[in-house]
């Protein structure tokens, strides 16, 4: 296949990455469910466990399932199921939180088997070299899924007096789009005709060896990092500054999200003269940076810390999994399916720092997210070793 043709292929898995973005609308979805259904914040705390607990649940799976019925199919699998979850609530005229916990679990669902099969094929359409640049920048339009989740409730309630329902018709339909183009276009999907058939027992085994078992870790304690952010920074600004999290408190959630956006668009372009571990590094230094910003406990270096903390996080994932994919790419599916369902680390993460929260305070609370990083800056010199070794 020439780069036009790849090009042109790559057009429904970067729509398919903006749909993978609609499942991070559990953070921003926390805080106005909670008001809208009068939520004790143990309920409230329901609704990101019900979007994250399908990675762990379904991950493993199917890697296996892809590896014999192929990506594409996989992909489309995963749009129907959130189209399903997300048309759920409608139909029900959100008459119950039991209705939207139902419809956050199986966005959870799709989202799963859109990264499980979304990141893999994403070294499909992509050039050769290109992949950990063409993951950014998925990673890049992922974050406009995310970002939408954020901004849309806030543009409905003030331009159309509408409230964070009508998310739901809007990504219905943006998901129903992408299954249509989808369907239409041919993908060559790249396999090892030596590799062995995926299965849990390949899959488990490849969990055995330390390389791959220290980056799914990676993969746990960033996403549990990421959603720390995306759940606590409204919290923290409200309990630090005073700031109505009804009115203006997403707006950190967003104004993290949009750093997210920006920072993977850069990484695209970055990757094109910068390797995985050499961008990896700065985004780990970067990361610390902004979140001990956090705790000068000033508003302006508050604002300026969300931006640096996205901006560094950008990058970490799509990182991750390249560098590992690239290094073993003949057992992409068992990798992909252990390292998404790492995902789940997004549910038991952010539970542990409001733990922290209560017991001290919210702002001693970041200190989760900040020793998830600081593993992570463990791997970058770990994968330089690595890479000494076997040079």
């Amino acid at each position: 296949m020439n780069q036009n043709n790849k090009n042109l292929t790559a057009i429904p898995i970067f729509l398919a990455f903006i749909c993978m973005g609609f499942g991070d609308v559990v953070g921003p979805l926390t805080g106005l469910a909670k008001d809208a259904f009068q939520l004790s914040n143990t309920m409230a705390q329901l609704i990101p466990f019900m979007g994250f607990i399908m990675f762990g649940v379904l991950s493993l799976p199917i890697g296996i399932f892809q590896d014999k019925k192929g990506k594409k199919f996989t992909l489309l699998l995963g749009l129907i199921l959130a189209l399903v979850g997300l048309v759920i609530p409608i139909i029900g005229n959100f008459s119950a939180f039991e209705l939207l916990l139902l419809s956050i679990l199986m966005l959870g669902a799709g989202a799963t088997i859109l990264q499980v099969a979304g990141n893999p094929i994403m070294r499909d359409v992509s050039p050769p070299g290109k992949f950990s640049r063409n993951l950014s920048l998925g990673q890049f339009v992922k974050a406009i899924g995310s970002l939408s989740g954020s901004l849309i409730p806030v543009i409905a309630a003030n331009y159309w007096g509408l409230d964070w329902k009508i998310l739901f018709p809007i990504y219905s339909s943006f998901l129903l789009l992408t299954v249509v183009i989808l369907i239409f276009i041919k993908i060559d999907e790249q396999k090892d005709p030596d590799s062995t058939p995926a299965s849990f027992g390949s899959s488990f085994k490849l969990l055995r060896n330390p390389y791959v078992a220290t980056m799914v870790i990676g993969i746990f304690l960033y996403v549990g990092a990421e959603v720390c952010m995306s759940t606590g920074l409204p919290i923290y600004l409200e309990a630090q500054f005073g700031i109505d999290i009804a009115k203006l408190g997403v707006a950190g959630t967003g104004l993290f999200f949009l750093a997210l956006m920006v920072g993977r668009f850069l990484g695209g372009i970055i990757l094109n003269w910068l390797k995985p571990n050499q961008f990896l590094a700065i985004a780990v230094f970067v990361s610390i940076l902004g979140i001990f910003g956090l705790f000068l406990k000033n508003e302006v270096s508050a604002v300026i810390s969300i931006i640096v903390i996205g901006l560094g996080f950008a990058n970490i994932f799509p990182l991750i999994f390249s560098i590992v994919i690239d290094r073993m790419p003949q057992q992409s599916n068992e990798l992909s399916g252990l390292m998404i369902t790492a995902i789940v680390g997004g549910a038991f993460i952010p539970p542990l720092m409001g733990f922290v929260a209560d017991q001290s305070s919210v702002m001693l609370g970041f200190i989760i997210p900040l020793i998830c990083i600081v593993y992570i800056s463990w791997l970058v010199l770990w994968n330089k070793k690595m890479a000494k070794i076997n040079s």
